[in-house]
C-alpha cells in the first residue's frame, strides 16, 4: 500500500502541484519517508524490535503528514472532501480487495485534482490502519518476548548458570 501511495503521490504532484512550491517537495518526501521507513523497519526486525517499532512509527507519522497535505489541498481550493461513508470512498476502499490490484487500478482516479486527492486520502487511511495494526502487534511482541538484546542476554545468563 505504501508503494502505491508513493507512486500515486509522485504522479499527483506532477499533475496538480506547482513544481517550484515547497508543498511539491514536502508531499513527495512524506510519501517516500512512509514507504522507506516501513522497508527499513522490516529489515531491522531481525536484530532490533525496538528499531522496527520506531521506524514503523516514523512511517506512520510521515503518512499522517501527507494526509494533512491532501486535506489542505482540498480545503484551500474549496473542493469536496469525501466522507468515509460516501460511495466514492467505498469504491476506492473496495479496490484493495481485488486480486489484480496495482497502480493501474487507481490511475483513472488521477484525472482531476479533487478525485485524485480524495482517492489518495482513502489509500493513506487504509495504509495507516494497517500500520496501526502492525505497531500494536510489534509492541505486544516486544512486551511479551523482549528485544534481541534482552533475549541474547537471557541466553548468555542461562548458559553461565548451567556451566559455572
Amino acid at each position: 500500500m505504501s508503494t502505491l501511495v508513493f507512486d500515486l503521490t509522485v504522479e499527483f504532484c506532477k499533475k496538480f502541484i506547482d513544481r517550484k512550491s515547497r508543498t511539491y517537495d514536502q508531499m513527495e518526501q512524506a510519501a517516500r519517508s512512509g514507504r522507506q521507513n516501513i522497508a527499513e523497519g522490516s529489515l531491522a526486525s531481525a536484530t532490533s524490535k525496538k528499531t522496527e517499532i520506531k521506524l514503523t512509527n516514523v512511517a506512520r507519522a510521515s503518512l499522517e503528514e501527507l494526509l494533512l497535505d491532501y486535506e489542505d489541498f482540498l480545503r484551500q481550493r474549496q473542493l469536496k472532501m469525501w466522507t468515509k461513508e460516501s460511495q466514492e470512498a467505498k469504491t476506492i476502499r473496495n479496490l484493495a480487495y481485488t486480486q489484480d490490484k496495482s497502480y493501474s487500478s487507481y490511475q483513472s482516479y488521477l484525472n482531476n485534482s479533487e478525485t485524485a486527492a480524495n482517492m489518495l486520502i482513502c489509500l493513506i487511511h487504509q495504509t495507516n490502519y494497517l500500520l496501526d495494526k502492525q505497531i500494536a502487534t510489534l509492541s505486544k511482541e516486544f512486551l511479551e518476548k523482549g528485544g534481541f538484546t534482552e533475549r541474547l542476554y537471557n541466553q548468555r545468563k542461562n548458559y553461565r548458570d548451567k556451566n559455572y
